[in-house]
């Protein structure tokens, strides 16, 4: 039993193009990320805990495009665009879990904010290593159990005989559009999910906003609000695609809408991540400028 993609075009340049445009801005979403690894273990003045977590979704997002990603420049340049069952599966399973584990990670990081901003004196003592460790593998953890209880659900259900997922990989709303039951299970569980991680994020920057108002100086308030400006730029990107994509009802279903909105949060939010949090931090930029120069001047010598 195979599905077929039917997103990708038909036009031969067409192919071209689009295998050297996912190419070029692949390539950028790994260099980007690696370098954001590289400096933060390299480093030794970003051993902190917003770094901690900074460098933990960078290394996510290098695993979580990586499982669709090679898949999709791949079937640019094949004639037969198909995927097994359990292919489907396991690419839905890991791209689920990884995306899942990227939102839950981002609520983490509201949390340290939240601490960085109302609790600047008992920072040091509160997030401590291993609590950040704890928060790191829990969001994993969440993500896979997300995964795990809604890839078993829908690859439970029957399937039509026409096989064609009108998507460029195996994603939870196409396939479901190619399942003869209706359920709106899954859509239940997905929006438990992300109303947890909402709550937790909305939470943390009203408390955020509440101390930044207290700030009387307006260099203070500017200096505190610059310490969560990256973050909450992120917050706003990973989540605004995603809430198109997941939380919609399965009736207002758009395949070419789903296809643009599946392409921001694959390719365009771990793009612009680390160009965020590297152009908005002066302690980032400098870090990415050093160990570019260290890199440069090996290879010179």
């Amino acid at each position: 039993m195979e599905f077929v993609f039917l997103a990708y075009p038909s036009c031969p340049e067409l192919h071209i193009l689009s295998f050297l445009g996912v190419s070029l801005v692949y390539g950028l979403i790994i260099t980007g990320n690696i370098l954001i690894v590289v400096s933060i273990h390299t480093e030794t003045h970003l051993c902190t805990s917003m770094y901690y977590f900074l460098g933990s979704l960078s290394g996510i997002e290098i695993c979580y495009t990586a499982v669709v990603v090679p898949h999709i420049l791949a079937n640019t340049l094949q004639s037969e665009k198909t995927i097994t069952l359990l292919g489907c599966a396991t690419q839905m399973a890991f791209f689920i879990a990884l995306g899942s584990a990227d939102c839950f990670l981002l609520a983490a990081m509201a949390y340290d904010r939240y601490v960085a901003i109302c609790h600047p004196l008992q920072y040091p003592l509160l997030m401590t290593l291993t609590l950040c460790v704890h928060l790191v593998v829990s969001s994993v953890i969440s993500g896979l159990f997300l995964s795990l209880q809604l890839v078993a659900f829908i690859f439970s259900l029957p399937f039509c005989q026409a096989r064609g997922i009108e998507h460029f990989f195996c994603d939870v709303p196409p396939v479901m559009h190619v399942v003869c039951a209706q359920s709106h299970i899954h859509e239940q569980s997905v929006l438990v999910a992300a109303i947890l991680a909402i709550f937790l994020i909305t939470t943390s920057y009203t408390f955020i906003v509440a101390a930044l108002l207290k700030i009387h100086s307006a260099a203070g308030r500017h200096r505190a609000f610059s310490t969560c400006s990256s973050h909450l730029t992120v917050v706003l990107l990973q989540y605004g695609s995603c809430a198109f994509m997941y939380l919609c009802p399965s009736s207002s279903y758009n395949p070419k809408q789903d296809q643009f909105i599946s392409l921001v949060y694959t390719l365009g939010t771990p793009l612009l991540n680390p160009l965020i949090y590297a152009l908005r931090n002066s302690e980032m930029k400098g870090a990415v400028g050093r160990v570019l120069t260290r890199n440069c001047l090996s290879q010179n010598s």
